[in-house]
């Protein structure tokens, strides 16, 4: 009797397990767009996707690196089998943490308990909210079944880290969700005040002076390394000087563009000033982080800088030697628009990688290297995606570049640039 109730239990255990093989296996073949054997991370953030798991920005990255066992940045059927089979373990012994009563199934009152101990208060409608997203039957608990389902590719691996998980999920975050210029102007008055709007400005200010300056000089001097005369250039050489003056003046102060952009999207009170948020970001990060992005924002300034310096020159140039006849000034209106015009040029070649340096800047540990942050942009929401917030910058472009063009101008005279 005894041989013959083991006997039942190995093969009940044997047709589970195979049960979950075959699983694995139709869900590999459904990630492996290509039939190639192996699964990359665009497979892996398209396919989760289609087939409606719901997990973070970085589970799909922290799959790949947990289940890739040879390095080669895919995932072969046995890594992605091996992995699910490991992380199901972890889940099945959080689902038993959580389960305090041992009753097979997740109550509201149990997430309420488990987010108390490690001292966050939800309300019940909270808690409800967060057990609705898991439960697929309706019966307002989650069994084994739906949580393993729920946590398949969640990066989660024990209650501490679900539980954070589930805080933020609770969460209003303004970063989370795609919005609107008046939304978002909403969103910063509410949560900081009408000073919220200036927020970083000051770093901005700062930045500008020398910025101006060494740009204006060294795009003289490389156009007289590029030309014996430098009042007859090319487009061409114009437009090489201008790259070349931008990524010149973006390196020497980029890292105060980094400060900028950290102070701009952190919350009130999380910094009291420009330096505190300098030393914050070296003492919890590394020093290298104030040139995160760097990479990306120097592929943006070569097109940026060379179009909107050259079309600028060219367009001013081009009314001086045909249009001008008894001075040589341009007045303001027409710098205004040289300067639209140019700056217009050089924002819709360059902004998907200004895109993703702001992404890059405001991002902590783990970082995240260009080509993956494009492909999580297209891959979430197409190419549209890549000129997300462009509006802001078009709509700032009269008084921001009209001003900056004109103290450009004055610099020159200044500085004795031509």
């Amino acid at each position: 009797m005894l041989r013959w109730v083991r006997g039942f239990l190995l093969t009940a255990r044997s047709n589970k397990e195979d049960e979950s093989n075959r699983r694995y296996e139709h869900l590999f073949a459904q990630l492996d767009r290509n039939g190639d054997g192996k699964v990359d991370i665009v497979e892996l953030q398209e396919g989760l996707g289609k087939l409606g798991f719901s997990v973070g920005d970085e589970a799909h990255q922290h799959l790949l690196k947990a289940g890739d066992i040879n390095n080669d940045n895919h995932l072969d059927f046995e890594e992605f089998m091996q992995y699910l089979k490991d992380h199901e373990k972890k889940m099945k012994l959080a689902f038993n943490s959580l389960d305090t009563n041992q009753d097979g199934i997740i109550e509201t009152s149990e997430i309420i308990e488990a987010l108390k101990i490690l001292g966050i208060e939800i309300s019940e409608h909270q808690a409800k909210k967060i057990l609705q997203s898991i439960d697929t039957d309706g019966t307002m608990s989650v069994d084994w079944n739906e949580w393993k389902e729920y946590f398949l590719f969640n990066p989660a691996t024990n209650v501490e880290e679900i539980v954070r998980f589930w805080k933020r999920s609770t969460a209003q975050s303004v970063n989370a969700k795609e919005i609107h210029i008046v939304d978002g102007f909403k969103d910063m008055l509410r949560e900081g005040g009408i000073l919220s709007l200036w927020r970083g400005n000051g770093v901005n200010i700062l930045k500008i002076a020398p910025e101006t300056a060494i740009k204006v000089l060294a795009y003289d001097q490389y156009k007289k390394l590029l030309t014996h005369d430098s009042t007859k250039i090319n487009n061409t050489q114009r437009f090489v000087s201008g790259s070349l003056a931008g990524a010149t003046a973006q390196t020497m102060i980029y890292p105060l563009e980094v400060i900028r952009t950290r102070l701009a999207l952190g919350k009130t009170g999380q910094y009291s000033g420009m330096f505190h948020c300098a030393l914050q970001i070296v003492k919890k990060e590394h020093l290298g982080t104030l040139y995160k992005g760097y990479i990306p924002n120097f592929l943006s300034i070569l097109p940026y800088a060379g179009i909107d310096l050259s079309v600028y020159e060219f367009l001013k140039n081009y009314w001086l030697n045909n249009y001008a006849e008894d001075s040589v000034n341009p007045g303001v209106v027409l710098l205004l628009l040289c300067s639209a015009s140019s700056n217009f040029c050089g924002q819709l070649a360059s902004y998907p990688l200004n895109l993703v340096r702001t992404r890059m800047q405001a991002e902590g540990a783990p970082q995240k290297n260009v080509f993956y942050i494009f492909q999580e942009i297209i891959v979430k929401d197409g190419l549209a995606g890549l000129y997300r917030g462009i509006t802001p910058n078009f709509v700032k472009l009269f008084p921001a570049i009209g001003i900056s063009r004109l103290v450009y101008e004055e610099a020159q005279k200044v500085l004795g640039a031509s």
